[in-house]
């Protein structure tokens, strides 16, 4: 890793600022330029900031603009710093390299492929003071930028104990405080405290662009803390169509599933008792109907435990798809 010299640079000494911004970089240099135009865009007046730029290996007009902007950084940009990685290391070592450089009491880890709105950074940052010492990550709401439909309000698990991206929004009546608390945010815009960060130790970079948010959700709770989304912080995301992810997605996924098991295994016990009820209410079936009688109640907050057959049910699913690993990756858990 070398650091460019940028006639912008804080100089030796310089107070901290608040917050440091981190984006990685890998190709894509319009998808930068865009998200770096619109940050500076929206970038609430008097903030106390500064951006750290990764170029992680990249083969297009990058490394030449970067070049560009170290020695002419646009005018109204923040205090900028620019790493560049000897050759593609990957999302999580970028972060880490950055991080670790970083001087600003919280950290906001951005992806290069968003459109920031007006209005996005402060809910993000209210979120985090209210949450006060129990503050993880806290992420917020992300737009499909081809479509606009809701692509990502927060993580939650499957009945099969897989971690998906939350699709919808609370009704409007129901969002109040503004804060959703959820087991884990995607790290395309994630905000926390460098001092968590440190404490955490960082991304794990034994994931491979995948799964190193969720794992690092799951320290962060942990430690003792809660992961929330900032319902009122709006930005649009060009979803990623990164060829080749599959095997690597499925090695990911299994790494992840390998440390928290048991993590996910609760976290799913709820999901399964609402698809178990939807299912029984469209299909009942008579030999599960303890079982329902017990889900409802449950859910109803009648019993303080769910059925039994909840997690029996979801660590068979994870059985199986331990199985299905086991015959893609030949390892065994």
């Amino acid at each position: 890793m070398r650091l460019l010299p940028c006639s912008s640079a804080p100089p030796p000494g310089a107070p901290p600022p608040r917050l440091s911004l981190i984006v990685p970089l890998y190709n894509c240099l319009g998808l930068t330029t865009a998200m770096l135009a619109s940050l500076h865009a929206t970038l609430p007046p008097g903030i106390s900031a500064e951006l750290l730029l990764v170029d992680d290996g990249s083969t297009d007009g990058t490394p030449a603009w970067l070049e560009e902007i170290a020695a002419r950084p646009p005018a109204g940009w923040l205090p900028l710093r620019i790493l560049v990685n000897e050759r593609n290391r990957g999302f999580a070592v970028s972060n880490n390299r950055a991080a670790a450089l970083a001087r600003g009491e919280l950290l906001l880890l951005l992806n290069n492929d968003l459109v920031l709105l007006p209005g996005w950074l402060e809910p993000l940052l209210a979120a985090h003071t209210q949450l006060g010492a129990r503050a993880g990550l806290v992420g917020n709401v992300q737009l499909d930028a081809a479509t606009g439909a809701v692509d990502h309000a927060g993580l939650e698990l499957t009945p099969q104990g897989k971690p998906i991206h939350v699709r919808e929004l609370p009704r409007a009546e129901s969002f109040g405080d503004g804060i959703r608390i959820v087991p884990a945010v995607t790290g395309a815009c994630v905000l926390l405290s460098r001092a968590l960060w440190e404490e955490l130790g960082g991304f794990d970079e034994g994931y491979v662009n995948g799964g190193e948010d969720i794992d690092l959700g799951y320290r962060a709770r942990g430690a003792g803390r809660v992961n929330a989304v900032a319902l009122s912080s709006v930005i649009r995301h060009h979803v990623s169509s990164s060829p080749n992810r599959k095997a690597r997605d499925e090695q990911n996924s299994r790494r992840l599933a390998l440390r928290w098991r048991e993590q996910l295994l609760a976290d799913s016990v709820i999901p399964w008792c609402r698809a178990h009820l939807a299912e029984a209410w469209v299909q009942p079936k008579q030999q599960d109907c303890l079982v329902t009688l017990r889900t409802a109640g449950f859910l109803a907050g009648l019993r303080r435990t769910p059925p039994p057959e909840a997690s029996l049910r979801v660590a068979q699913a994870m059985r199986r798809e331990f199985t299905r690993w086991d015959e893609l990756c030949g390892q065994g858990a």
